[in-house]
């Protein structure tokens, strides 16, 4: 068994989001839409498991979302 996934931060870019809401599908108990229809994170994100936190930003269509591992290393998007 592997171990899980650790998730340490995400950040939004609220800028590049445009509301698609694929987040809030995958992940709802992480993710929500807030007035405005971007996304945000909600209290008690980090107690959903890291590996759904992660798909999650990997559905957004335009990468608005950023991961970061336990150790602060950016996971998605993948910088390159």
């Amino acid at each position: 068994m592997t171990d899980p996934l650790k998730i340490s931060k995400v950040i939004i870019q609220r800028d590049i989001c445009i509301g698609a809401a694929p987040c809030t599908t995958i992940a709802p108990d992480a993710f929500e839409l807030d007035d405005e229809g971007k996304a945000v994170l909600k209290d008690g994100w980090t107690n959903v498991d890291g590996k759904t936190v992660l798909e999650a930003a990997q559905s957004c269509p335009v990468n608005a979302i950023e991961v970061f591992d336990e150790n602060g290393a950016q996971i998605h998007p993948a910088k390159g």
